[in-house]
C-alpha cells in the first residue's frame, strides 16, 4: 500500500468528526502546492513534504493535531498556531470539534513552510548548486 492509500485508510477508519476534519486538513495541504508528497512515517503518521518535511498530522482523543516541523520559523499572521508555542522548532495547530478550518490561512502556512524548506536547501547547497533550487516565486 502506498502512503496516500494508507492515509485514505486511516481517515476512513476515523468515523467521528475527527475523520472529516482530518480529510479537510489533508485537502487544504494538497491544494496548497501540486508538488507536495504524502508520506507514511513512524508506524502510522501522515506526513506532507516538499523539499523537506512540512507537517505531520495525528488524530487524538478530542482533537486533530497538525504539527509543522519548522513552525517556529514561519510567519503566522492569522495566528493558526495554538499548541507547541514554547518549542524552538515545531509549532502545532490543535483542531477541536467545533473549529472551522481557515483554508486560506492554512494554505498560506503550508506555502511558507515550503519556502522555508527551499531557503534551507539553497543555504546548505554547495555554491555551484545554489542557483539550481528555484524559489516559490520562480515557479
Amino acid at each position: 500500500m502506498n502512503p496516500s492509500e494508507s492515509i485514505d485508510q486511516l481517515i476512513a477508519g476515523i468515523t467521528d468528526w475527527r475523520g472529516k476534519t482530518f480529510a479537510s486538513i489533508r485537502k487544504a495541504i494538497l491544494e496548497a502546492d501540486p508538488e507536495i508528497i504524502e508520506e507514511w512515517k513512524w508506524m502510522g503518521s501522515p506526513v506532507w513534504s516538499r523539499d523537506g518535511m512540512i507537517a505531520v498530522a495525528n488524530a487524538h482523543k478530542g482533537k486533530v493535531k497538525l504539527t509543522f516541523a519548522h513552525g517556529a520559523n514561519l510567519p503566522d499572521p492569522d495566528r493558526l498556531f495554538n499548541a507547541g508555542l514554547e518549542g524552538n522548532a515545531r509549532r502545532a495547530i490543535d483542531f477541536f470539534e467545533s473549529d472551522k478550518i481557515n483554508e486560506r490561512a492554512l494554505k498560506n502556512l503550508v506555502r511558507a513552510a515550503i519556502e522555508h524548506n527551499q531557503t534551507k536547501l539553497k543555504k546548505n547547497a554547495p555554491a555551484s548548486a545554489r542557483a539550481k533550487v528555484p524559489s516559490r516565486k520562480e515557479t
